[in-house]
């Protein structure tokens, strides 16, 4: 390290042409500069730099020296730099959780991200429960709803809307409801939140005062069939129907009634916002999720 020194120390003081202006590159005194090259000079047993007391004069072994040790200072560069880009190489268990529904909107992306970053190993938690990111030690979490702790960094990823949906033989048999306050007449599919048992609201304006609970389950993808099987009209996710309405097994209702809007987030502890398996992922979610066209 001392060798190190000195030839960095000599570079600078020779390409500046003092031991003043070496010592402000080097963050050091003068006098340190001048002390580490004689060192040098000590140690190799010729003199490098012929000092006068106004300048400084490369000796024609300096000139030689000055030059292999430029070679040397840029190779240790390009070292260091690719060691750099090394080290900023998305690899490693990325730790993800996403909601249950979550693999609707992340598999068919997945291929694309795996192949551009081969080095990344994926381990997907599927809950809709409320996860502690740092204490559970998540790297990313996609959610929606509120984000309330300071610790963590977010990124929109995409907004999402909610849709009544019924099958076109059940709106033949039952008929389409005009209003909010005529689902009482209705057959109405809801969906359970697992981890509470509390029930999916159904966010309309005005409010319907009584939505039947004619059937109930924990399974958005079972209340899916159910109202394509014209068990009933259920309250879902734009984005988890669209290929349904396209295909014709579902319709909507009460469209002009369903204000709520929500987004999707991703969030991930501050202190790793830098990782680069981290930026790589959230880069892929936010630019792809829940994107048409």
């Amino acid at each position: 390290m001392e060798n190190l020194n000195g030839l960095l120390a000599f570079v600078r003081t020779a390409e500046s042409g003092s031991f003043v202006a070496a010592g402000r590159l080097l963050g050091l005194s003068a006098s340190a500069v001048g002390k580490s090259v004689a060192r040098l000079e000590a140690r190799l047993g010729v003199r490098l730099l012929q000092r006068s007391t106004r300048h400084l004069h490369l000796t024609a072994e300096g000139e030689t020296f000055l030059l292999r040790g430029q070679r040397i200072l840029a190779d240790l560069a390009e070292a260091e730099h690719a060691i750099a880009q090394t080290r900023d190489t998305p690899q490693g268990k990325l730790r993800v959780s996403l909601p249950l529904i979550g693999y609707r909107m992340l598999l068919p992306m997945l291929d694309d991200y795996l192949r551009a970053y081969p080095s990344v190993s994926l381990d997907l938690d599927f809950n809709d429960r409320l996860v502690d990111v740092i204490e559970e030690g998540f790297d990313v979490v996609i959610r929606s709803g509120q984000l309330r702790d300071s610790r963590l960094k977010a990124r929109p990823i995409a907004p999402f809307g909610f849709c009544v949906v019924g099958s076109p033989a059940y709106f033949a048999r039952r008929g389409k409801p005009g209003r909010p306050a005529e689902l009482a007449g209705h057959a109405c599919l809801h969906y359970k939140f697992p981890t509470t048992g509390k029930l999916q609201p159904w966010a309309l304006s005005p409010v319907a005062e009584h939505i039947p609970p004619t059937l109930v389950c924990n399974s958005i993808e079972a209340l899916i069939q159910a109202a394509g099987r014209g068990l009933g009209l259920a309250y879902l996710p734009d984005f988890l129907i669209g290929e349904a309405l396209a295909q014709g097994t579902l319709d909507t209702a009460l469209s002009d009634c369903l204000p709520q809007r929500g987004t999707f987030w991703a969030v991930w502890p501050s202190s790793r916002h830098e990782s680069p398996k981290i930026r790589s992922f959230v880069d892929f979610v936010c630019a792809r999720m829940l994107k048409t066209g």
